[in-house]
C-alpha cells in the first residue's frame, strides 16, 4: 500500500520543497496520483508514494501536514552572506547549499544548474551558505 492510496482532493500536505500545499486533483489512471498547489503558487504532479514529477529526486518529498516532523530538519538562517564569486567557487567544490522555498538548507548539487544561475542573476546571495 503506497503512502498516498487514499488521498482526496483539499488535503493538506508538506512538501519539503516548497513547503504548505493542498491537493488539487486526483489522477485515477495515470503515472501521478495528484497535482498539489502551493502556497507560492507552483503546482506539481505526484506519484502515490510522493515524488515529485521534476528535478532529480529519487525519494519522497511530500507528506500529509499531520505526518511530518520537521524537529531535524535546518532551518537556520546565515551568517555571512557569500560574494558571488565564492558561490561559484564552493558549488565547483560541492561544498556549497542552496535554501528551498520552504526554507530547509539542502546539497546544491540536488538542485537544477539553472536555479543557482537565475538566483545570482538576481543577486539572491542570501539563498546561499557553505556546507556544515
Amino acid at each position: 500500500m503506497a503512502y498516498f492510496d487514499n488521498v482526496k482532493e483539499k488535503d493538506k500536505l508538506y512538501g519539503l520543497v516548497f513547503g504548505r500545499g493542498k491537493v488539487s486533483q486526483v489522477f485515477e489512471d495515470s503515472h501521478y496520483k495528484m497535482m498539489v498547489k502551493f502556497k507560492n503558487g507552483h503546482e506539481v504532479p505526484y506519484t502515490e508514494d510522493g515524488i515529485p514529477g521534476w528535478g532529480n529526486f529519487k525519494k519522497q518529498t511530500i507528506f500529509y501536514k499531520d505526518d511530518i516532523d520537521l524537529t531535524d530538519v535546518d532551518f537556520t538562517p546565515i551568517t555571512k552572506l557569500l560574494s558571488p564569486k565564492k558561490i561559484i567557487k564552493l558549488r565547483e567544490k560541492k561544498k556549497l547549499e542552496v535554501r528551498l522555498p520552504s526554507g530547509i538548507w539542502t546539497d546544491c548539487a540536488k538542485c537544477i544548474i539553472g536555479y543557482v544561475e537565475d538566483m545570482l542573476e538576481t543577486e539572491n546571495y542570501h539563498l546561499f551558505r557553505k556546507k556544515k
